[in-house]
């Protein structure tokens, strides 16, 4: 499952325990412009012992490359070993906006950075001339005293999975060319093929087969039982916020996902009332269809039916959004879906 971004998080972390033995295998911690997620990791890893513990996400633009790779070799460190290091791009809202950094060429620094991270897991004295970060520094453009350097510590593991959130069809290539895992958002399993299909298997052509298959993270929300329909609406809000107001007017990447998945009309409307302000109407507009295709709510049998959609379009980890009103209502839920899966 993924964590909230904000308040609570000691509470959280009594709950993340619970859940560890209630068979939970991973969670995402995010970041955007909340607490930072690294010091939240480090403390999970303290307080629990098998759960795999995830970025979700490390931006790429304001941490250097070594600054990325050291944080992820330190965190698989204080984790025995568990760290998933989840990154992705963003969006010029956040990092133009909040860290003052220009958001540029994506798919160019996301395949130089995940090189450059490999290259200090494993040790090797970093060495790196690309287009976008050139390591150690040319001595024309600083004091020309940089040298290579090696990390001084020995990683748990010189290999440290990674997995981009991404959606472009270019970064979803790029995705199943060079990472572990790919997070997409909003996955809807029938859409799957005609939408990400061609970009998924142009990468896995170039794909290194040391890396193994492409492992896929799929985020529904979840609700089992014989009354939770309208818990439908509770995920409303969420697809809202993310269609209409992430970003502006033909720059919403979620927006355009909408459309790919043949929701125009609703997808323009909904972008529409969120930037007028309107935001009570702008979820209203969100199709029941839409939330019930990119969720896990109905009864027993129908998330049954549901999971394995998710898992006939490739999905290996489903990371829900348990909904419920109180710490044991999320602990059953996922007890009922550990159930479902075994």
């Amino acid at each position: 499952m993924g964590l909230n971004y904000s308040g609570g998080f000691a509470e959280v972390v009594d709950e993340v325990a619970d859940l560890e033995r209630a068979g939970l295998d991973i969670v995402f911690v995010p970041e955007a412009y909340t607490f930072d997620a690294v010091s939240q990791l480090g403390y999970l890893a303290a307080k629990t012992s098998t759960i795999q513990l995830a970025s979700g996400i490390f931006q790429i633009y304001t941490r250097t490359p070594s600054l990325t790779a050291m944080t992820a070799a330190g965190l698989d460190y204080v984790s025995d070993g568990r760290f998933v290091m989840g990154i992705g791009a963003s969006g010029p809202q956040v990092i133009e906006g909040f860290h003052g950094v220009k958001y540029d060429a994506p798919l160019g620094r996301t395949r130089e950075l995940v090189e450059i991270c490999r290259q200090v897991w494993r040790r090797e004295k970093v060495q790196y001339q690309g287009k976008y970060y050139q390591i150690p520094l040319p001595a024309d453009q600083g004091t020309g005293l940089g040298k290579p350097l090696k990390l001084i510590n020995r990683p748990v593991r010189e290999r440290i999975p990674v997995v981009i959130a991404s959606l472009g069809p270019k970064n979803v290539a790029l995705t199943a060319e060079i990472a572990e895992g790919w997070e997409p958002i909003f996955f809807y399993p029938e859409k799957a093929e005609s939408v990400w299909g061609e970009a998924l298997a142009a990468g896995k052509a170039k794909r290194d087969p040391s890396l193994g298959e492409l492992n896929i993270y799929a985020g529904p929300a979840l609700a089992i039982g014989d009354d939770v329909e309208p818990m439908l609406q509770w995920v409303k809000p969420h697809l809202a916020l993310y269609i209409g107001g992430m970003g502006a007017k033909g720059k919403n990447f979620y927006n355009d996902l909408a459309c790919r998945y043949g929701y125009e009309e609703d997808a323009e409307k909904i972008q529409d009332l969120y930037l007028a302000g309107k935001k009570e109407e702008a979820t209203a507009a969100v199709p029941d269809e839409l939330v019930r295709a990119v969720s896990l709510i109905g009864t027993e049998s129908f998330v049954k039916e549901r999971v394995a959609a998710f898992d006939a379009a490739g999905v290996t980890t489903l990371t829900v959004a348990p909904l419920a009103a109180d710490r044991a209502g999320r602990l059953a839920q996922v007890e009922k879906l550990r159930a479902i899966v075994d």
